[in-house]
C-alpha cells in the first residue's frame, strides 16, 4: 500500500510539473511571438528558448522519453537561472523547476515498465 501511494504522488508530481512547464513555455513562447514583439531581437533569442523548453516538456511528459525530456529541461531552465542571476535577478522558481525535473530522471517515471501490473 505504502509503495503504491508513493508511486501515484510520484507520477502527479511528474505530471504537474510537466504540465505547468508546458503552459508556462506556451505563454512565453505566444508573448514573444506577439505581433508588437516579433521584431525585438531579445524576443526572436525568448521564442528560441520557450519552444525548446516546450519540447522538453512535452518529451518529459511521455513515459518513454521522459528522462531525455527532464536533461533538456534542466539545461534551458539551468541557462535561464544563470541568465537571470547575471542581471541581477534571484529565480528561486527556476532552481524548483530544475530540482523537480532532475528528480524524475534520477528517478526515472513513476508509469509502470512494459509487462508489469505496477502493483510494486
Amino acid at each position: 500500500m505504502h509503495s503504491v501511494l508513493i508511486r501515484r504522488s510520484f507520477i502527479a508530481f511528474h505530471l504537474v510539473l510537466g504540465l505547468g512547464l508546458l503552459s508556462g513555455s506556451i505563454q512565453t513562447l505566444r508573448h514573444a511571438l506577439a505581433p508588437e514583439n516579433i521584431h525585438s531581437h531579445s524576443h526572436q533569442h525568448l521564442a528560441v528558448i520557450a519552444a525548446v523548453e516546450a519540447v522538453g516538456a512535452v518529451l518529459f511528459l511521455l513515459p518513454r522519453a521522459s528522462r531525455a525530456g527532464a536533461l533538456l529541461l534542466v539545461a534551458v531552465i539551468g541557462l535561464g537561472f544563470v541568465a537571470h542571476s547575471l542581471q541581477g535577478e534571484w529565480r528561486p522558481d527556476l532552481a524548483i523547476y530544475a530540482a523537480g525535473a532532475w528528480l524524475v530522471y534520477a528517478m526515472g517515471g513513476g508509469w509502470p515498465s512494459r509487462g508489469s501490473t505496477g502493483a510494486t
